[in-house]
């Protein structure tokens, strides 16, 4: 398993919200979708999670940064099952 932090969350015209961990390398990524109306009745959303490397993709080279910086500023300040 991986460790992977919260570092986008991005909501569209249908209803869905996509969640995007990141490594803190900012090399991988997991995106996960989920209905609006799921955060609000299961409980929010994690500042991270472990996830099985399989279900890790590549980042898009431009956002490595970003992602690596946002995804160690979770980690320095959250445990994985914070909700954020």
């Amino acid at each position: 398993m991986t460790e992977v932090w919260l570092v986008d969350r991005q909501f569209d015209s249908k209803g869905l919200v996509r969640l995007t961990y990141a490594t803190e390398d900012g090399e991988r990524v997991h995106t996960k979708e989920l209905a609006e109306q799921r955060l609000v009745t299961g409980g929010g959303v994690t500042a991270g999670r472990d996830v099985d490397a399989s279900a890790l993709g590549e980042t898009d080279p431009e956002e490595i940064e970003r992602f690596a910086a946002e995804a160690s500023r979770m980690a320095a300040e959250h445990a994985l099952d914070d909700t954020v």
